[in-house]
């Protein structure tokens, strides 16, 4: 006999949705419209699943969600919310839900849960209770990463999932959709948090370089090499190291960096020993690792090792519920370092909505601190959205504005580059990004500059 459901909804249409869902999978179903009602329910019988919205009178989701662990703590609790976030996803997961959907779904997406959730009834061997994983997560992390899409959730619940635990991560996605804030907020919510975060740009060193960043050398191992020198890997002891574009690693490099993550020890250049350390690691690409595996590029053994857990983040262009909420937190990003407050025109925020974004979340950031730089204005219009658009996408490009007038465009470009240097406090990384040029084309274009004239 299939397990009897509770489920809490207070959306009459959405209530009668589910229920006529589960019946016909078979279900013994009752459906409470109120947190008081649900409570009842609870008290007068036993449901080993329970389907609950979160947001719902005085009382939430996650209230049902602690009471009826509290009277069964075997039983599966499915949460379901419109307002997801990984403050919401890291509270739910910490009190024991089973698992969270965001709305809306496909109704299969809920019958699989459910699904899901009647197999977990009868506990394999060993198995830990998800409050054995959730316990032992720290306070929330920073709310940098923005949104309550499927997607965005999907990734909230991942963070939350893989936390506490000690294994090797993957994160993949394109350029700029946040690998390095996953890879944060993964150790920010963990027990390695109080330690350090240790990030490896794998794709700016060679093989041989990257090995002595990572593992350390010692003294006289090579050329100039004066004093022994401490890897990345060992001055995050405790820790976690963020190997960021790992699929760019020099294959004669990608063995050793294997064995490093089977055997959790390092072995300095010039050292004939090993030495243990107790580190957390997490990786991420931007590239198609399986297409590098196939095309000899990458090792098939540390592409299985990377691949064991891993998470794919969804591109800006697929999280179109997301992108107004993007925008308003850029903003307010924006008056609270530059003390300026601009606001998109309706034409500006529909010219932006139907952007692509190549470089995702970061490219729009990219463009707000611009605009919140160098507009004039408080309220930012097509042309000038289109502008600064054109200003960072080459491929977005128009014919040059007739304003240029009285000055050349060597003095127009200066002046440009004072003002962008100026609003980051002399920050010449941060200033090629908003630029939209190479750190070191800027240190060129610096170098030519005429002094400014006191």
């Amino acid at each position: 006999m299939k397990p009897s459901i509770l489920v809490v909804e207070d959306d009459a249409a959405v209530s009668q949705t589910v229920v006529t869902l589960l019946e016909a999978e078979g279900y013994p179903v009752r459906a409470a419209r109120s947190s008081a009602e649900a409570l009842e329910q609870l008290a007068q019988n036993s449901f080993p699943i329970i389907v609950s919205d979160i947001f719902l009178d005085e009382r939430s989701g996650l209230d049902i969600l602690r009471r009826a662990r509290a009277l069964d703590p075997d039983c599966a609790v499915i949460l379901m919310t419109a307002k997801g976030s990984l403050d919401t996803v890291l509270e739910a997961t910490r009190a024991g839900a089973f698992d969270y959907i965001a709305k809306p779904f496909p109704l299969e997406r809920l019958a699989q849960a459910v699904r899901n959730a009647e197999q977990s009834l009868v506990p394999p061997p060993l198995r830990s209770g998800p409050e054995s994983a959730s316990s032992r997560l720290g306070p929330h992390p920073s709310p940098q990463l923005i949104g309550n899409s499927p997607a965005m959730v999907e990734a909230y619940k991942f963070i939350s999932r893989v936390a506490a635990t000690d294994t090797t991560v993957l994160v993949q996605g394109e350029t700029g959709t946040g690998k390095e804030l996953v890879a944060r907020l993964i150790h920010e919510s963990g027990p390695r948090r109080n330690n350090r975060f240790v990030v490896v740009d794998c794709g700016a060193l060679p093989g041989t370089l990257l090995e002595t960043e990572l593992f350390g050398a010692l003294r006289g191992a090579y050329t100039g090499a004066d004093r022994d020198r401490v890897g990345l890997i060992e001055s995050a002891e405790g820790g976690t190291v963020f190997l960021d574009e790992i699929g760019e690693i020099d294959p004669t490099f990608q063995l050793r960096l294997l064995r490093f993550l089977q055997e959790r020890e390092v072995r300095p250049v010039g050292s004939a020993a090993s030495r243990k350390v107790d580190v957390r690691t997490i990786a991420a690409s931007n590239c198609d690792l399986r297409r590098l595996v196939a095309e000899k590029k990458f090792r098939e053994d540390l592409w299985y090792r990377l691949q064991v857990t891993s998470f794919q983040l969804a591109p800006l262009r697929e999280r179109g519920q997301d992108f107004s909420l993007l925008v308003e937190h850029f903003l307010e990003v924006c008056r609270q370092r530059f003390g300026k407050a601009i606001q998109l025109s309706d034409g500006a925020m529909k010219l932006a909505a139907r952007y692509t974004w190549p470089g995702n979340v970061r490219q729009l950031q990219n463009v707000l601190e611009r605009l919140a730089i160098l507009h004039p204005g408080a309220v930012v219009n097509e042309e000038a959205f289109q502008e600064a658009l054109a200003a960072l996408d080459p491929a977005e490009k128009k014919r040059p504005s007739p304003e240029a007038g009285r000055e050349t465009l060597a003095e127009a470009e200066e002046e440009h580059i004072r003002k962008v240097l100026a609003a980051t406090h002399g920050n010449k990384t941060r200033a090629a990004e908003l630029l939209g040029i190479e750190r070191k084309t800027l240190y060129r274009k610096l170098e030519r500059m005429r002094p400014v004239s006191s």
